[in-house]
């Protein structure tokens, strides 16, 4: 189902993504939700990879934004 607020996002996004973080990460998964029919597993990964495109892992394990090079 396509989230229509952060707040609908899964806990595993709402707990350790940054705001900008989850906004794309909703962005990405109601439209690829849209585009493969309601595939739930799909848009997931599609949303998670979107995320991957501009974040990344610290040494901590914290989400950070990538920084222009």
């Amino acid at each position: 189902m396509p989230y229509s607020s952060l707040d609908e996002l899964p806990e595993s996004v709402a707990d350790n993504l940054p705001h900008h973080a989850q906004e794309i990460y909703m962005e990405a998964f109601n439209s690829a939700h849209e585009q493969y029919g309601g595939d739930e597993e799909r848009s997931h990964r599609v949303a998670w990879s979107a995320v991957k495109n501009s974040y990344h892992k610290n040494d901590d394990g914290e989400w950070v934004e990538d920084e222009d090079e």
